[in-house]
């Protein structure tokens, strides 16, 4: 029976050093996957850290770009103002010129109903004692003028300004 407990213990002993050579063959294969994966978590860890890097600069530029262009609009912020004036002060002088050739119209009628009434013998001068050719020069040059002609003179003097402020902007 000694024999048998000899062969056992034999066995046992190269059972448990089979063991721990397969053990350690597993745990090298083991200690050289972590050192794998330790490396590529540097290099991954390296490529983050550029990425970062290039990433806040992006981040950089982009608030750079944004504020350039904020400032830009800022500035032209005035010249939409004065298009938008521009835009209102054309309303109003197409609305003087409206009201410009209506009083034309009429004084051409009026002219005509005139002569036709000069034709037939009327009076040659107008009742106020003026010529036309004075009353129209008063009406231009506001000698003796009401408001609304003094009005039509700054409307024409706006004109004027934004004429030549547009030839200027183009130039």
């Amino acid at each position: 029976m000694r024999v048998i407990w000899e062969w056992a213990l034999i066995i046992v002993a190269l059972g448990f050093v089979l063991l721990v050579f397969f053990l350690g063959k597993t745990l090298k294969a083991a200690a050289h996957t972590l050192e794998s994966t330790a490396q590529t978590l540097k290099e991954v860890q390296k490529t983050m850290d550029e990425l970062t890097y290039e990433v806040k600069q992006i981040v950089r530029h982009t608030n750079d770009i944004t504020l350039d262009a904020n400032h830009k609009l800022k500035q032209l912020d005035p010249v939409m103002e004065s298009v938008k004036n521009l835009g209102q002060l054309l309303n109003e002088v197409t609305l003087v010129s409206q009201q410009y050739s209506h009083r034309m119209i009429e004084k051409a009628k009026h002219h005509k109903e005139n002569k036709a009434k000069r034709e037939n013998g009327a009076a040659l001068l107008p009742a106020s004692g003026e010529s036309p050719a004075v009353r129209s020069y008063n009406a231009t040059y506001g000698a003796g003028g009401s408001a609304q002609q003094g009005g039509v003179q700054k409307v024409v003097k706006w004109v004027d300004t934004g004429v030549s402020l547009w030839q200027k902007i183009r130039r």
